[in-house]
């Protein structure tokens, strides 16, 4: 049985940033369609947008799963393409934020056959725009119930 690729749409965002946040994901493969969000009280539009990647990789149950991320976030985008990421962890990890974040993303990624494009953001994708209700109306919801996303040494909620 021949697997389809799956379409991995992300956003995430922040008011403030540090500040109330959230993450929003599309996943479609065929006809199938999930969508997923989280928030946090206190974040950085960074975390956000590296988690909404990690949240929808690991959402997907096929191990070596074709499939194309696209997301409005260069920090990520670029981190993997031109190679920040593996000098990053070829380094250890020095001097770089949201290490707790990057080494999660390496676990989930390296499970599957992943290509990253960039998309320009708020510029009507119909998918991206999707993401960018979920990952605000998330952050907003959090930001009400005090919800803190753990930090790592390069962030600090307190």
């Amino acid at each position: 049985m021949e697997r389809r690729k799956i379409f991995l749409y992300t956003d995430g965002a922040s008011s403030g940033n540090p500040g109330p946040g959230g993450f929003g994901v599309v996943l479609k493969c065929g006809d199938l369609r999930k969508e997923l969000s989280g928030g946090f009280a206190l974040t950085t539009n960074n975390r956000m947008e590296l988690l909404a990647v990690i949240t929808g990789l690991e959402a997907i149950r096929w191990e070596r799963a074709d499939v194309e991320v696209w997301s409005d976030s260069t920090y990520v985008v670029k981190a993997v393409n031109e190679g920040w990421l593996r000098s990053w962890e070829a380094k250890g990890w020095k001097k770089v934020k949201n290490v707790d974040l990057w080494q999660r993303f390496l676990a989930v990624y390296r499970k599957h056959n992943v290509c990253l494009h960039w998309l320009k953001g708020h510029a009507g994708h119909p998918e991206n725009e999707r993401c960018d209700a979920l990952a605000v109306a998330a952050g907003a919801g959090a930001a009400a119930r005090g919800e803190i996303l753990p930090a790592d040494e390069g962030f600090s909620a307190g």
